[in-house]
């Protein structure tokens, strides 16, 4: 790994030679197709092919594509029958004949320079996919976090630190703060018809790559809560048929491609998880919360024999280790302290750690 402090990485305009392709999922999305794609023609980095794909909207949206693919020729248009997002990316995936290639969520949007930064660092740093921070756009305020420098990671740095979902760098499960070399996807699709869809697709994707440059500044700018989105639709039965199957098939992909290690540690993350979903479900108004909470129940105790090479592993909390060792002795114990701890002790820390700044 090599810090690059204050890296600004550029490309000429005669430079610019490498076509990008550049595809955008939209799914009724009216409101925001509109900002999302023109922040993609604004590139500074110019020679692009940007593949536009209607999954089957309902709202105008795939019209209104049309008219902005008729004032751009680098525009491109794909109208299909509704898939899913999964599907609406092989699609565009299928259509691609750029040497690089990105994803951006149709109703998110880009800053000017994004690909023109991460391209120019992949090149310079001879990196195979380019990796840059995101800013979490609310309704009411947004999160940028953003460092003045760069990250090399060589090898397979980048893998580890995705997989042991390291903090300081906001690798991610998501396509769309990623460039790949073309031949870095070869063969690798995203699982058509599932939610979560980017879990596995990125994981074989860095498995790949033998250096990844990462900028840790924001260029990307995520929506965090329209309303309608994946994130703010209550999953339900999706957390059983999407979710956790793709956890599972992260840890057995880790194995098979030698990395025992990297599968423990994505297990304990996952573990961690199954117990957060357990609580989210249970605040929730699912109408078959109960059964829900049942099935997942069930799955965190089939998982036992995992548990203690898991949060024995080198990143773990003990404080999960004590979570789930409450939990599997009495649910509804786990549930009373985790509610005591977002209703109580949560907001105390934060008050003290506060008080101490002044």
């Amino acid at each position: 790994m090599k810090l690059l402090e204050h890296y600004h990485p550029r490309i000429r305009a005669e430079e610019q030679t490498d076509l990008i392709s550049v595809i955008v999922a939209v799914y009724n999305i009216a409101d925001y197709a509109r900002k999302g794609i023109d922040s993609v023609r604004a590139q500074t980095y110019r020679h692009l092919e940007i593949i536009v794909v209607d999954d089957g909207s309902t709202d105008g949206s795939g019209a209104l594509c049309d008219r902005i693919a008729a004032e751009d020729g680098r525009v491109r248009v794909i109208h299909k029958k509704n898939g899913g997002l999964a599907d609406a990316r092989n699609a565009g995936l299928a259509a691609a004949g750029g040497s690089y290639i990105g994803f951006v969520d149709g109703d998110d949007w880009i800053d000017p320079d994004m690909y023109e930064k991460m391209l120019g660092a992949m090149k310079e740093q001879g990196a195979d996919v380019g990796i840059c921070r995101y800013r979490q756009v609310h309704r009411d305020h947004t999160v940028d976090e953003s460092r003045d420098r760069a990250v090399l990671f060589e090898g397979q740095e980048a893998l580890r630190y995705y997989v042991q979902e390291t903090k300081e760098y906001a690798i991610q499960n998501a396509a769309w703060n990623k460039l790949y070399k073309r031949e870095i996807l070869a063969g690798l699709l995203f699982p058509a018809g599932k939610w979560y869809e980017d879990i596995l697709f990125t994981t074989k994707a860095l498995n790949r790559a033998e250096c990844c440059i990462y900028l840790d500044t924001a260029c990307y700018n995520y929506i965090i809560d329209r309303e309608g989105s994946i994130m703010n639709t209550q999953a339900g039965p999706r957390i059983f048929t999407d979710l956790i199957p793709a956890y599972y098939e992260k840890t057995s992909f880790l194995e098979e491609a030698g990395k025992p290690e990297l599968a423990v540690i994505h297990n304990y993350h996952f573990f961690r998880r199954l117990l957060l979903l357990y609580h989210q479900i249970e605040e929730s108004g699912l109408a078959d919360k109960e059964n829900c909470l049942a099935r997942l129940t069930k799955i965190i105790q089939d998982n036992k024999e995992h548990y203690a090479a898991a949060f024995g592993c080198p990143v773990a909390d003990p404080r999960d280790n004590k979570k789930m060792r409450l939990f599997l002795k009495s649910p509804a114990r786990y549930s009373r302290r985790i509610r005591l701890e977002e209703r109580m002790i949560i907001p105390l820390k934060a008050k003290i750690k506060h008080l101490l700044r002044l």
